[in-house]
């Protein structure tokens, strides 16, 4: 039985029919995917995903106000009306906990409705990339599809594409077949990381990550904000153990 790898480094590359009957992995790593997880992580009950502003402020509206909070940004600033922005930290189990968080995002929640017709779909980021990689071992068919910024490439998310993919071939049963952008992704964190622990390989420091995550076309715009510390903390890899799943219906996520 063959197993494929497939990386996409933009949503606009695969069409949604070509994601039917298998597993999608929805890479935001900054900072969507980051922050979904730190919600659930933080006892949200569920967070929903939303692709417009409008639509977000609706549903919360039709839910008990203290059972709702909404979050998100647009162009990397939070929403107005909002309770919370799209920072990782924002998201503490004192204000989601046990709450339906309502999110939309300028990339990363358009990217989830992109796979909808997915046979499964999870969300993946550096913070659970251990978790991520364990849940896809013995998978068939995988994709892992990049949000991008503003419709263009971002390295940060095809740095983590590569470092799944890496792991994913080297965990030694199954030899995957690996699309073009799988082979360059995985030799693009090579490029950076391919070092032994004891040479300043992984596991790596949050600020070693960051450093080249600042620089992708997403980092830069948070730096530009005065957030790198969300770039810091979207580069904790393996903070977490768990793998968020979607709904693909409703696009609902919640911990697997």
């Amino acid at each position: 039985m063959s197993h494929t790898i497939n990386v996409y480094s933009l949503p606009s590359l695969v069409s949604p029919d070509e994601l039917i009957g298998g597993t999608v992995v929805v890479v935001d790593v900054l900072r969507a995917s980051t922050t979904i997880i730190h919600a659930l992580e933080a006892g949200a009950k569920q967070v929903q995903a939303c692709l417009e502003v409008d639509d977000a402020k609706q549903m919360a509206n039709q839910m008990t106000a203290e059972d709702v909070i909404l979050g998100g940004e647009r162009n990397g600033l939070p929403i107005e009306g909002f309770k919370l922005g799209n920072s990782p930290n924002e998201y503490e189990p004192h204000i989601v906990g046990n709450k339906t968080v309502i999110i939309t995002t300028t990339n990363g929640t358009r990217a989830i409705a992109h796979c909808h017709k997915a046979k499964r779909v999870i969300l993946g980021a550096f913070v659970n990339a251990s978790a991520i990689c364990r849940d896809l071992i013995g998978q068939q068919t995988v994709a892992i599809v990049c949000a991008g910024t503003d419709g263009e490439i971002s390295s940060d998310d095809v740095l983590l594409a590569g470092l799944m993919v890496d792991r994913l071939q080297r965990h030694g049963d199954i030899n995957f077949k690996l699309n073009s952008q799988a082979i360059t992704a995985r030799e693009q964190w090579l490029s950076l990381f391919a070092l032994p622990v004891s040479l300043g390989g992984e596991p790596l420091e949050p600020e070693k990550l960051a450093k080249p995550l600042s620089k992708s076309l997403g980092g830069r715009s948070l730096v530009d904000l005065g957030l790198m510390n969300d770039i810091v903390d979207s580069a904790r890899i393996d903070r977490f153990d768990s793998v968020p799943e979607v709904d693909t219906e409703t696009l609902r996520i919640h911990l697997s």
